[in-house]
Formats: C-alpha cells, sequence, structure tokens
C-alpha cells in the first residue's frame, strides 16, 4: 500500500491561469512563491558560457560549496565546514533528505498550523507522522518553544520556518534560542527551512545554526537569487549525518544540474541587482497592506518577510479553494487556497504572493477592488 497524500490545489490553480492565459485572457501571477523575474544577468551569461564549453556529466562544484559555506560566516557569523553542503536538485529533495537521513519510518515530526504544504504531505510520503500544531493571531502563526516543551511524548523532530510560507512571519532570535535549548534537552532534531533568507523587511532573518550546530538546513537558489526554474538548491547537515545525506543523495539523485551551479556561482555577485528584487517586494507588500482593507480583508498575518500575505476571507467565505478559483476566473487574478497550508482552517484563508511586478501587483488591485466589494456588500 502506497502512503496517501493530498494534493497541491495551488498548482491546479496555475494550471487554470495558464490554459486561461493560452485563451487569451490576461492573467495576474499571485499563485506561486516564486519571482517574476529572471535570473540575475551574470547567472545567465555564465550558463550561456557552460552550454558552449561543457559536456556537462555528474558534478557537484566545490567551489560553489565553499562560496555557500563561507555565506554562513558572513551572513551568521557561523563556521560550516564546506564538506557538509550537499547540493540539491531544488529546496524539496533538500527536504526528502533531511528527512530520510534524520528518521526512521513512523517518526513523529512536529510543524505549524500553516505551513508548507510540502512539509506534511513529504513527511506522509516518508511514512512519517506531521504533529501540527495549530498557529494563530496570538503565536504570530509560528511555532514556539513552549508549544514543543508541552508535547508528549516529545517528537523525534521538529520543522521550522523562518520567514515562513504562507504567512511570512520571522522567529526572532530570542525564540529561536529558546526553541533549540527545548529541543535539545529532549533529543529532538531540528530542521530548518531558510529559503526565504534574504527576503525580509525589517530584522534580517536568522539561522537556527547560530544556536544548534547539529541541525539541518535547506535553502535553495529559487527564492533570494531568482532562479525556483534552475532546481538547485543544497543541505547543511551536521556532520554526524553528512555521510548518511550524502549515500541518499547520490542514489536518488545523483547530482544537480550542471549547468545551474555554474550559474548560482556567479549569482552570487550579483547582489545589487538581487537586493533590487527585494525593494520591489517590499513596495507590492506595502500597497498591498495599505490596500487590502478596501476588500474588507483586515485579517492579516504579519509579512515579516518573504513575498507573502496570508489573509483571513472567512467573513466572506467557507470555501477558499472555490473563491480563489471564481476570483481567477471572474478577474484574472490567480491567489492561492488556504487549504494547502492548513487542512483544518484553511478554507476561511486565502494567499498573494507578492512577488509580480509593482505594475501587475497595482492592477491586480483594481480588478479585485469591485469584485471584493460586491462580496462585502
Amino acid at each position: 500500500m502506497t502512503a496517501a497524500i493530498d494534493p497541491f490545489h495551488t498548482i491546479a490553480i496555475g494550471v487554470l491561469a495558464h490554459r486561461l492565459a493560452a485563451e487569451g485572457r490576461s492573467i495576474i501571477h499571485m499563485e506561486f512563491g516564486q519571482p517574476s523575474t529572471s535570473a540575475p544577468r551574470a547567472a545567465i551569461e555564465a550558463a550561456h558560457r557552460v552550454i558552449d564549453r561543457e559536456p556537462m556529466g555528474y558534478w557537484e562544484s566545490e567551489e560553489l560549496k565553499s562560496r555557500i559555506a563561507a555565506s554562513y560566516a558572513d551572513n551568521y557569523g557561523v563556521t560550516v565546514d564546506p564538506g557538509q553542503i550537499v547540493l540539491t536538485c531544488g529546496a524539496s529533495p533538500a527536504l526528502v533528505l533531511a528527512l530520510n537521513s534524520a528518521f526512521a519510518p513512523g517518526a513523529r515530526v512536529a510543524l505549524a498550523r500553516p505551513g508548507y504544504v510540502a512539509y506534511r504531505n513529504t513527511l506522509k510520503a516518508l511514512w512519517m507522522e506531521p504533529v501540527e500544531l495549530p498557529c494563530g493571531p496570538d503565536e504570530r502563526y509560528q511555532i514556539s518553544a513552549a508549544a514543543i516543551a508541552a508535547l508528549d511524548p516529545a517528537p523525534d523532530g521538529v520543522i521550522i520556518a523562518s520567514p515562513a510560507n504562507p504567512t511570512g512571519t520571522i522567529i526572532p532570535a530570542d525564540e529561536l534560542r529558546a526553541i533549540a535549548a527545548v529541543c535539545t534537552a529532549r533529543g529532538i532534531r531540528l530542521i530548518s527551512d531558510e529559503i526565504y533568507h534574504g527576503l525580509s523587511f525589517g530584522e534580517p532573518a536568522r539561522s537556527i545554526l547560530e544556536f544548534d550546530a547539529h541541525a539541518l538546513v535547506v535553502n535553495s537558489f529559487s527564492k533570494y537569487f531568482s532562479m525556483p526554474g534552475w532546481r538547485l538548491g543544497w543541505l547543511v547537515a551536521p556532520p554526524e549525518l553528512v555521510d548518511a545525506v550524502r549515500a541518499r543523495m547520490g542514489n536518488l539523485f545523483l547530482t544537480p544540474p550542471v549547468m545551474s551551479q555554474h550559474a548560482a556561482l556567479a549569482a552570487y555577485d550579483c547582489r545589487h541587482e538581487l537586493d533590487g528584487h527585494v525593494a520591489t517586494y517590499r513596495h507590492n507588500r506595502d500597497l498591498l497592506l495599505e490596500r487590502l482593507p478596501e476588500l474588507g480583508l483586515s485579517r492579516i498575518a504579519p509579512p515579516d518577510g518573504a513575498f507573502y500575505i496570508y489573509a483571513d476571507i472567512g467573513h466572506l467565505t467557507d470555501n477558499s479553494l472555490d473563491f480563489c478559483t471564481q476570483l481567477l476566473a471572474d478577474t484574472g487574478v490567480a491567489t492561492a487556497t488556504g487549504i494547502d497550508f492548513d487542512p483544518v482552517d484553511g478554507h476561511r484563508f486565502m494567499r498573494f504572493s507578492v512577488a509580480a511586478s509593482r505594475a501587475e501587483i497595482a492592477e491586480a488591485i483594481e480588478r479585485m477592488m469591485p469584485w471584493f466589494q460586491a462580496r462585502i456588500g
């Protein structure tokens, strides 16, 4: 018998959006957590050079691993050996490697609800048990040390994300320290998804490695580096799990894309260009926060980072999937349903991505305004 996992409903909304676009409709994509910008120019140029000169066989870039390791010292004051860096085919395989290397089937792993849909479903696919902790406005939609301490029995692992998907909330440094202390005391292995690091609108996000050297860290070039389609990520593994992670990477995925590794190395020298994207996300976030109350949306998770706004629409619907599908059909604005992120309360939430262009976000607001106001009235 195979494991039963739920569909990723936002993908279906995206498929519908692309079908409508093929029919000639004007579509504004706010459904997926991906930049609307391309990879940095220097990264694209590097990829062109590689295509012309290399056969691109199985390969893992030692230079790129060293550059990633150095970034932990630069950004967080943490020493990471390049040998701890395992390059992967995006963050999703990195999550699979982390879970499969750290836990056995039947393991219980705690995570916040709402949270990224693939945490719950990847755990199920690996025959592990997701232990979802409800996190609402009082918890700023984030898991806490107190909630972990209260679990009886203690879970085998905990997944945290800061900034988080779908809310964009960031866990403060003191709370991260407390989470690490509780997990260490109770023998709980931590996995931290740090894929949205670099996308903060106030204080920068802190890495769990500042507080727990034995945590596993998932990251990728998809978000800050604007390279989602290049399918390149990495996992930072603690020394005691490096061999297990590498054995699984080699057998399950071989190596990540060669061209993407060359491009990613060049992308590290494009900070000015990439920070310009973050400025656009900040502008779009601020504009939506200003205008969403006019749409009747005032109960919103604090979007500290990433590029999301998670809004309560319970006063308008009890079926956010149908709501988002109808919004797309009527206005051409594609958004994400909350049921992907919260199977219990997500029927009354929706998520907006602010990673589109400034002009697209402004146009989306104008399209949505009469549609929402007709439902408020």
